[in-house]
């Protein structure tokens, strides 16, 4: 059974991250090992603040990456693209000299190539195969929407956590703004049943980049 080892800007999107795989693999009990951030079972009730992309930057580059691939077959790595144009991270949105916007899935390549600089480019050839990029254009909020909206809104890629936050609502009674582990555990869950996840995933483009990408590897598990 193959596990895998996440690297996150954050709690929150670990959680979410975790339903989705244990509904792409049709199993609950999918090993799934935190590294960054670190985190026991007190963390799914309290509000999180040890991540950011800067950290992930960081685990990319450190020797911890490499040696967590001795005790995981696969490391996650998953980063927004809301402040890719924050002085360190430095990846336009928009097409220098044109200004044009870029797709979210050009932006998902822009930041998958920074990632392999960042890992060392000798280092990822060597171990490409066990290394998935889960790129949220431009928030993991946005993966969310196509749980709550069958309308246009189930692809925006903009502006999600407000939108998602409208829904919860009238839905949940409750918000998400403080990035409370539990409300997203509770909203993400609902990509446990694979066929919910593989019927919504489609709706949001670098969702379907990263559903894909597991696919096209063909994970036994």
């Amino acid at each position: 059974m193959a596990n895998f080892g996440l690297i996150t800007e954050g709690i929150t999107d670990q959680i979410v991250i975790e339903n989705i795989l244990s509904g792409f693999f049709d199993d609950p009990d999918i090993v799934i090992n935190p590294i960054q951030p670190l985190r026991d079972e007190t963390d799914r009730t309290r509000t999180a603040n040890s991540g950011g992309w800067t950290l992930v930057f960081e685990h990319c580059k450190s020797d911890k990456f490499k040696e967590a691939f001795s005790f995981n077959d696969y490391i996650i790595i998953q980063i927004d693209t809301d402040t890719c144009d924050d002085v360190g991270y430095e990846i336009n949105k928009n097409e220098v000299g044109t200004g044009r916007e870029y797709s979210p899935e050009e932006l998902v390549e822009k930041v998958c190539q920074k990632l392999q600089e960042l890992i060392g480019t000798d280092f990822y050839n060597d171990f490409s195969e066990r290394i998935i990029f889960a790129i949220a254009v431009h928030t993991i909020e946005c993966w969310l929407l196509p749980l709550y909206y069958d309308d246009v809104n189930k692809s925006r890629f903009k502006g999600c956590l407000g939108k998602l936050n409208r829904a919860l609502t009238g839905r949940e009674g409750f918000t998400i703004s403080a990035k409370n582990p539990e409300y997203y555990d509770r909203i993400s869950r609902k990509y446990l049943k694979k066929k919910t996840l593989m019927s919504k995933y489609q709706d949001n483009p670098s969702l379907k980049v990263f559903i894909e990408e597991l696919d096209q590897r063909r994970i036994q598990n």
